[in-house]
């Protein structure tokens, strides 16, 4: 399996890592306009959206269907993991609901003549941050482990021919016009 990012291979669970990473930077950049927001200013409505939109999308394309075949072959290998999955799945829908909320109110304000609450906009901004961060961490924290410890490589190449490795539309090598804006972002709180 190939970062779609860079040109040497990598193990999944590298990649899913990475991916996670990517993921906790993009809401670091959410959480800081959640400030701006909460402070009464003007956040960057349209960064919210880009975002929003790659964080629903990217990962049901391509980190989501490799985490389902590593979350099976864990229970498959200890039947206890069994309830720490079921979460994990129903936290993906949450997840999904909460970023389907927030993106159709991120579209409303940045539409002509529509009205958004802010306390409306701001409780759904935080409950796909909560949500998000929890979901992430309770995968680095109870999952990435036992799979490394558990699963075998046939396991691993099972997970990688899950899916065909989806370009990465942000942090992949081939830029999609889209996350121009979101890309120069990234990079500048990078350096600051």
């Amino acid at each position: 399996m190939t970062d779609p990012a860079a040109s040497s291979p990598v193990s999944p669970a590298a990649l899913w890592h990475a991916e996670h990473q990517n993921f906790a930077r993009l809401l670091d950049l959410l959480e800081r306009e959640l400030a701006v927001f909460h402070s009464g200013e003007r956040p960057d409505y349209e960064l919210l959206l880009d975002i929003v939109t790659y964080l629903r999308h990217f990962p049901d394309l391509a980190h989501h269907p490799r985490e389902d075949v590593v979350f099976a072959r864990l229970v498959d290998r200890d039947p206890a993991l069994a309830p720490l999955v079921a979460r994990l799945h129903q936290e993906h829908r949450v997840i999904a609901a909460a970023g389907e909320r927030l993106r159709e109110l991120l579209e409303g304000v940045l539409a002509e003549g529509s009205f958004v609450g802010r306390a409306a906009l701001e409780a759904a901004c935080a409950t796909f941050l909560v949500y998000y961060r929890q979901h992430m961490q309770s995968e680095e924290r109870d999952i990435l482990p036992r799979a490394a410890r558990l699963l075998d490589a046939e396991d691993w190449r099972a997970v990688v021919a899950a899916h065909a490795a989806a370009p990465d539309p942000l942090f992949g090598a081939a830029e999609d016009e889209r996350y121009r804006e979101l890309r120069r972002k990234i990079t500048a709180a990078a350096k600051g």
